[in-house]
């Protein structure tokens, strides 16, 4: 019996699929990132300062930045076409932040399931992300800086801190660009990659 590609392709990506959800919990936890010695360790970071500016239902605020893989990303440019998570991460080559986007790269059927584009963010300069991430295999998504002028993005989204670093922040924009989810995090923890999805979801739901 000659089976066709198509049934092929469905008998190998819906199982995946189905495995990836039920795997969400452990996605960070095993996902490939530096060393523990080859991260700075910044110890615990002094409370926020830093004043929201955007809420939910609010549209969000455009902006252009440059990714690592060398051409810039508009967010507008998705409006009508992607859900889009903006992922704010406070800096490159520390622990946290070194556990969250390599679960982000496992978790890309899942994002992709939800009809959503993950950009990540952070305030650090193109070269050093691009060293950083190089250690994360899998990277599906723009990484990108907000260096120069510095923290502008942040700063527009209210997010940055007086240190000049952003907050460990998720933002989820639907389609027609409109501010449907925000958590602003603790910024010595993981977010909870369930949670998140469950945020897309319901934001699918509504579309």
């Amino acid at each position: 019996m000659r089976i066709v590609p198509s049934l092929l392709l469905a008998v190998f990506l819906v199982p995946a699929v189905i495995l990836a959800e039920a795997a969400v919990p452990a996605l960070a936890a095993n996902a490939t990132r530096p060393n523990s010695d080859e991260l700075y360790q910044v110890g615990h970071l002094p409370p926020t300062d830093s004043e929201l500016k955007v809420k939910v239902g609010d549209m969000a605020p455009d902006f252009t930045l440059p990714s690592i893989q060398g051409e810039d990303v508009t967010l507008s440019d998705y409006r009508g076409k992607k859900n889009v998570v903006l992922s704010f991460v406070p800096a490159a080559f520390t622990p946290v932040c070194s556990d969250q986007w390599p679960g982000y790269c496992l978790a890309e059927p899942l994002f992709r399931k939800q009809d959503a584009m993950l950009l990540g963010i952070s305030e650090d300069n193109i070269p050093s992300l691009y060293a950083w991430t190089s250690e994360m295999p899998n990277l599906w998504f723009p990484v990108l800086s907000d260096f120069w002028p510095h923290g502008e993005v942040a700063k527009k989204y209210g997010i940055l801190r007086s240190s000049g670093m952003a907050e460990r922040a998720l933002f989820v924009i639907d389609k027609q660009g409109v501010i449907r989810y925000i958590e602003i995090h603790d910024i010595n923890t993981r977010p909870d990659l369930g949670k998140l999805m469950n945020a897309l979801e319901e934001v699918n739901a509504q579309q």
